[in-house]
């Protein structure tokens, strides 16, 4: 018996408890979970590609079948309406044969639109968890997404149970092997489209595949922290690479970072400090810590960094305060990871939805919670030549503690960003990342 298999019951388990416990606080029958359906282009007769609400792909792992149906109270065993129909126009989806299929009442489902011949009889008493509010009404249902549901589920689902563990573990070694593989071919003068064809064939992953749009960048590109133009054309010199991709594994995600520099020089030593820095970040990890503290302890190691290559002078706190730090690292420290990208829950004090805000000064924080054993988190320092920010420097008197000769001699290298995914345990942190082979 494989891991995923091994631990799957606990897993099933473990959702059941949860949906019994917030169905009972809430005076539910039950919860009614849709994986979706195809969404199709404007003015055109194709579907976007298809992508599953992620509440239903959290109980199994079918990730590319739209208008199935899961039927969960706690209490008895779930049923899956699965899709298949009778069609030669598409490959239609295999019948379910796999290690998750037991713990699942299964009916097969020919024509979308008999799914209400399925359905409970006493439907006000349940609720819809999905997208397609529109379809739900005309199949019957009256209560979709309560707030009280979705806060309890986002809540409790970043605490990891053992089977997602292992495959968040595969999405990383799945992943690194892309990674090396792009790694690779930018050494050997690839240019960024092609330094995607390397990752993708190395992963096995299509496009749409991907739990995100891979960041490829080369040079100035990588201070564009949503960079995603893919040029086919390489740049006249080459000066630097940064990889942000990750993998999937049973609507599970990795999400990586790392740069290089093309040669040995001051930004590879940049690299190798931020590399530094964020192992150092990451060792602070341990249940009851903060996660903002995490990210305020990175604008110290920025602060250092900006020091340490005379890019600013003064004191580490004043940088901070007078936000000279935030000019060159503008985003927050990391994220929950999961069965998203960004996943659901980092704003969450508790499972009936107290928010818990991001500080003023750092408005990007994608996650303000204290940390618990089992959650998953990305740790990803960054440092970048970013010149619409920078400018605002030059405004005040902040701009005789930048040393704008030291940035111009690092512009066409773009930035910096390190990340890894990290999983916290009682005694210890896991670098799954660092653990599947890349340094």
């Amino acid at each position: 018996m494989n891991l995923f298999a091994q631990h799957y019951p606990e897993h099933i388990q473990t959702l059941n408890q949860r949906v019994a416990e917030i169905v009972s606080r809430e005076g539910l029958a039950g919860l009614i979970i849709h994986s979706g359906r195809p969404q199709r282009q404007f003015l055109d007769d194709m579907d976007y590609p298809f992508k599953v609400n992620p509440q239903f792909k959290a109980w199994l792992p079918i990730i590319d079948n739209p208008h199935c149906w899961l039927l969960v109270n706690g209490t008895d065993k779930p049923t899956l309406l699965f899709y298949r129909p009778v069609d030669f126009w598409h490959k239609v989806a295999d019948l379910p044969d796999a290690f998750w299929c037991d713990h699942f009442n299964i009916h097969v489902l020919t024509n979308a639109d008999a799914v209400r011949d399925f359905l409970p009889k006493d439907l006000e008493a349940w609720s819809y968890i999905g997208e397609h509010v529109e379809y739900a009404l005309e199949v019957g249902l009256t209560s979709f997404n309560p707030s009280a549901v979705l806060n309890y589920l986002h809540f409790h689902r970043t605490i990891k149970t053992d089977y997602e563990l292992e495959c968040m573990r595969e999405a990383n070694r799945i992943a690194v092997t892309g990674h090396l593989a792009a790694k690779n071919a930018f050494y050997h003068g690839a240019c960024e489209f092609d330094i995607q064809q390397a990752y993708l064939s190395a992963v096995g992953q299509t496009e749409n595949e991907m739990p995100y749009g891979n960041i490829i960048a080369l040079n100035e590109n990588a201070a564009i922290l949503h960079y995603t133009g893919l040029a086919r054309q390489n740049p006249q010199h080459r000066h630097s690479f940064l990889i942000d991709a990750g993998a999937q594994f049973h609507g599970y995600a990795s999400d990586i970072t790392r740069t290089y520099s093309f040669e040995k020089n001051l930004f590879d030593e940049l690299v190798m400090q931020m590399d530094n820095s964020q192992r150092a970040i990451i060792d602070m990890m341990a249940p009851n810590v903060s996660y903002v503290d995490l990210h305020l302890a990175c604008h110290e190691q920025i602060a250092q960094l900006l020091l340490d290559f005379k890019l600013a002078s003064g004191d580490k706190q004043g940088l901070i305060e007078q936000k000279i730090t935030g000019a060159f690292f503008p985003h927050g420290l990391g994220h929950m990871l999961g069965l998203q990208v960004h996943d659901m829950g980092g704003f969450l004090s508790d499972d009936i939805g107290t928010h818990i805000a991001s500080p003023d000064a750092h408005p990007f924080l994608r996650c303000t919670r204290t940390l618990a054993a089992n959650q998953v988190l990305t740790i990803e320092p960054g440092l970048y030549i970013i010149d619409s920010l920078l400018s605002e420097l030059k405004q005040d008197k902040r701009q005789s503690q930048v040393n704008w000769d030291a940035v111009a001699l690092l512009r066409d290298f773009g930035g910096i960003r390190i990340e890894d995914n990290i999983i916290v345990h009682d005694t210890h942190n896991e670098n799954m990342t660092r653990d599947a082979g890349l340094s």
